[in-house]
């Protein structure tokens, strides 16, 4: 799977209909030429095709029915224009075009592009034409389509894919909603996504992640009509470059009490992996002190791994109180079971009106409850667990991310933050964010459990969980970004994460000098 990439991006994501109606006031109120922008965007993509390396001598071209179509035509006619060697398929026929996309098939043949309709190739023909270009590009489906894509259209993307040439999408993936970042049915797979105008918020979640590859935003020069400010954003993306002056500044003078003091509560029997790296994960993270409630079974391996932890055996709800009476933060869940203890724990974290933040199995034992809302906490959930808390499929809540974040945040008030690819945060005011970054090798369980514990670390010292709760998610996929460059993604494990904390938090270190001078 592609590791998606978003150097120069926007911060702002749009709706599908939200950038088509920047294309409407550009044209309509602006007075910008829609063939002109449709020329623009062509040659953007293009640009981005000679940057590759090495870059392609032959390209294939793909074009369909709408503007995306106009715009691979384009894209061809320039292709040529610079020695390519180019072959065009029109994939939707040309004589069923109109306005702006037709211009533009005719542009391209008046330029020497021959263009050759799917309909006249024989499925051999395809699949030959697939293998002998070095680039394919994909401008078969644009923003304006919906739903899981029909034949003919559905055979070539599956052709496309099995080609295993590399494809660059104009404006997006074949088959993504960009929307929701879901795929109901075929969907091509690029290495490189070239998007315009506005960024769409589906690119960057759900399927998207996988389908985009590397994507490259194009304003195609239109910031100085403000654009953007004609409609609302549906997200913000963030990276950890933009959350790093949010952490708090540290006196010279500072101690333990300064930072928070954050309390684990988790592992269940056999599940004290998973308490550890949330307790390790927030001590890295920069929490004062940190101390970790468990089964009296853990208590000597916990010490052992990490004797800045403090680590009490419990064995009933009540053995929980004077913890949580010490404690800023509380950290409930990884590991914890569905047993009578692991109920009785939770209970009693939830009762003690302190600021938490509730993962794994503090969420399964919340699913069978009536929910309750509490705007003091985070909850992590990953699709299962917000599945379940939703009552609905895995696969309803991939349909649409954000959609699921935000009736969670509904049913449970505070911050939700939903994790997988793409991950998204919805708390109950501002926009919601997505996070960029990560990596296939995140894909091994504990991962989560590092997160919960950097998030319970960063609510101690930040005291606003909405910041918190996207600084630590960028962190977290920063780190994981670090140790899969120095070991690949094969075997990457979350402890690994945990290691690479102290250098992705050392390229902030925000320390202010204490007011008290020298020698007083």
């Amino acid at each position: 799977m592609p590791t998606q990439t978003t150097h120069s991006l926007p911060e702002a994501l749009y709706s599908a209909d939200a950038v088509r109606a920047m294309d409407e006031y550009l044209i309509g109120e602006q007075g910008v030429d829609g063939f002109e922008l449709m020329q623009s965007a062509a040659r953007a993509a293009f640009r981005q095709l000679l940057r590759l390396s090495p870059p392609p001598e032959s390209i294939l071209v793909l074009c369909g029915a709408g503007n995306n179509g106009g715009d691979g035509y384009l894209v061809a006619a320039n292709a040529l224009r610079h020695g390519m060697n180019v072959q065009c398929v029109a994939v939707a026929p040309v004589e069923k075009l109109s306005g702006d996309a037709l211009k533009a098939a005719n542009k391209a043949r008046a330029e020497g592009v021959e263009i050759q309709a799917l309909a006249d190739l024989a499925e051999s023909e395809l699949e030959i034409k697939l293998g002998s270009v070095a680039v394919i590009v994909d401008a078969m489906l644009g923003t304006g389509v919906t739903g899981a894509p029909r034949e003919p259209v559905a055979s070539v993307i599956r052709a496309v894919n099995a080609s295993g040439i590399p494809v660059l999408a104009v404006d997006l993936p074949s088959g993504l909603n960009a929307n929701t970042g879901a795929a109901e049915g075929e969907i091509i797979r690029a290495a490189l996504t070239v998007t315009f105008i506005g960024a769409k918020a589906g690119l960057y979640t759900g399927q998207g992640v996988g389908a985009c590859g590397r994507v490259v935003f194009e304003s195609l020069s239109t910031e100085a009509y403000r654009v953007n400010d004609q409609q609302q954003a549906v997200a913000g993306l963030y990276r950890w470059s933009a959350c790093q002056s949010w952490l708090p500044q540290r006196a010279l003078n500072a101690h333990k009490g300064s930072f928070g003091h954050v309390l684990v509560v988790a592992g269940d029997h056999g599940f004290g992996g998973a308490a550890l790296m949330a307790a390790e994960a927030a001590a890295r993270s920069g929490a004062g002190l940190v101390s970790l409630a468990t089964r009296e079974e853990h208590v000597s391996a916990a010490l052992a791994r990490c004797p800045s932890v403090m680590v009490r055996g419990v064995g009933h709800g009540n053995d929980l109180m004077p913890l949580l009476e010490k404690a800023d933060v509380v950290i409930c869940g990884p590991g914890l079971g569905q047993s009578t203890w692991g109920q009785q724990l939770l209970q009693a974290v939830m009762g003690s009106g302190k600021p938490r933040v509730l993962d794994a199995d503090a969420l399964n034992l919340m699913a069978g409850q009536a929910p309750s809302v509490y705007d003091q906490q985070v909850l992590t959930p990953h699709p299962g667990e917000a599945a379940r808390l939703l009552g609905c499929q895995v696969a309803d809540v991939e349909a649409d991310r954000l959609a699921a974040a935000k009736k969670l945040q509904q049913m449970f008030g505070g911050v939700v933050l939903l994790k997988g690819a793409g991950t998204v945060m919805v708390s109950g005011t501002g926009v919601p964010a997505i996070i960029a970054g990560g990596n296939p090798g995140m894909a091994t369980g504990g991962m989560g459990d590092v997160l919960s514990g950097m998030v319970g670390a960063l609510v101690a010292q930040m005291h606003n969980l909405e910041k918190a709760t996207i600084a630590a998610a960028c962190a977290h996929l920063a780190a994981a970004d670090q140790a899969a460059q120095r070991q690949g993604y094969m075997g990457l494990l979350p402890v690994d994460v945990i290691e690479a904390l102290a250098g992705v938090f050392r390229s902030v270190q925000p320390v202010v000098a204490s007011s008290r001078r020298e020698g007083e």
